[in-house]
């Protein structure tokens, strides 16, 4: 057990609450920290005098790290448990979220690291505790989770403009985002004690690797492709809208809504499709919207850029089943922490190449026409590896 304690029966409702309410909280946690930033981008160049490389290495340190330290948080999660282990991280965010604007551009980055090491760790943990702690109410739980974690990631570049207006500066309106995760940690500290540890069974045997597992490689393949499609989409989707004559602050609302659209079709899709034999007809239809997203995109931009961004933002949504998937596919906890820890490590590893491929294939030809068609394929790829993680074995 990792730090639980026994309750009483009248006392488990009080506590499954209080387990919910922190999940929740911790959720909201997971994206601010990156798409805060996008918005007062430019004044933290003009005042630290920062470069455009600088920029780009900002940008792209939350993916890398999302990879990184997520392929570590199974040895973390052995090492000091489960409930521990998410309470490390949310107080290594707030380290972060701190220190990133004390001083800088160097601090920046480091800040930024440390902050996105924390939310990496809970990004593989969380579902190990939904799996553990909600097994009957799994695709509700997935969905409540990943409606959180978008939710939070839309206030995130909503949120931080306005309050860099009221503290009068960037570093406040950033540095404000410690608060929330503050509460996150509080409320999960009271919660942990009641979740047990998933791998202190396995301590005493030989632990089970899924890296020769075919399924397993699926599941991150499947979790890879639709990451490296979400980070083209939210990184380049602005300025295809702002080159095919869509103004800046609508080419902004409408990649904000990829994000919204997502909160209502997470809550409703993942526990239908947790209850289903399989999720692979739920996979395969969520793709089809978004490769007919994509199709609008590449022949007709500016025709109707809110139809294409509805499309997408749809088709986007199959991030909330594979979450799903990943706890559906593994047996026993213990392999939901080795199936999380592989598929968002090596899954977020191979979407820190879409961006950069994106915009090379756009840099190279000087249209968008390429990298849609790239984008295209990557659709089709993605499908064909989600109706094969969707089908009900196990790793």
């Amino acid at each position: 057990m990792d730090g639980a304690v026994e309750v009483p029966p009248s006392g488990r409702v009080a506590a499954g609450a209080v387990l919910v309410v922190a999940v929740v909280l911790t959720a909201l946690n997971l994206r601010p920290a990156v798409t805060s930033v996008g918005p007062v981008l430019g004044d933290m160049q003009r005042a630290l005098g920062a470069s455009a490389v600088w920029a780009g290495v900002l940008t792209t340190l939350p993916g890398l790290c999302f990879a990184g330290a997520g392929l570590a948080s199974a040895a973390l999660s052995r090492r000091f448990g489960l409930g521990r282990s998410i309470s490390l991280a949310l107080a290594t965010l707030i380290v972060g979220l701190l220190v990133r604007v004390l001083d800088g551009p160097y601090v920046v980055i480091g800040g930024t690291l440390v902050a996105t090491a924390g939310i990496a760790v809970i990004n593989v943990l969380i579902p190990v505790v939904i799996k553990q702690s909600f097994p009957a109410q799994l695709g509700l739980m997935t969905g409540i989770y990943t409606a959180a974690l978008q939710g939070g990631g839309a206030l995130g570049s909503a949120v931080t403009p306005p309050l860099e207006n009221i503290y009068g500066g960037w570093r406040p309106a950033l540095g404000a985002w410690a608060v929330l995760a503050v509460v996150a940690l509080l409320i999960w500290l009271i919660a942990a004690r009641h979740v047990e540890n998933p791998v202190a069974a396995a301590d005493s045997g030989e632990r089970r690797s899924l890296i020769r597992n075919p399924l397993a490689w699926t599941v991150t393949l499947f979790f890879g492709t639709q990451s490296l499609l979400a980070y083209i989409m939210m990184g380049w989707l602005p300025e295809v809208f702002i080159d095919n004559g869509v103004g800046k602050t609508s080419a902004g609302l409408l990649v904000g809504l990829l994000s919204v659209i997502a909160v209502p079709i997470s809550l409703v899709l993942a526990p239908m499709a947790a209850r289903s034999q399989n999720q692979s007809g739920w996979i395969a239809a969520l793709g089809v919207c978004g490769f007919a997203g994509v199709v609008g995109l590449l022949v007709a931009p500016g025709f109707s850029p809110l139809l294409w961004s509805v499309l997408v933002g749809i088709g986007m949504s199959v991030f909330s089943l594979a979450l799903t998937v990943i706890a559906l596919r593994s047996r026993t906890p213990e392999d939901t922490v080795q199936l999380s820890a592989m598929a968002q490590g090596f899954g977020y590893l191979l979407a820190g190449v879409g961006p950069f491929l994106f915009g090379t294939l756009h840099d190279v030809t000087g249209g968008w026409t390429v990298p849609f068609i790239m984008v295209l394929g990557v659709y089709v790829v993605q499908m064909v590896l989600g109706v094969l993680a969707g089908r009900n074995r196990y790793v």
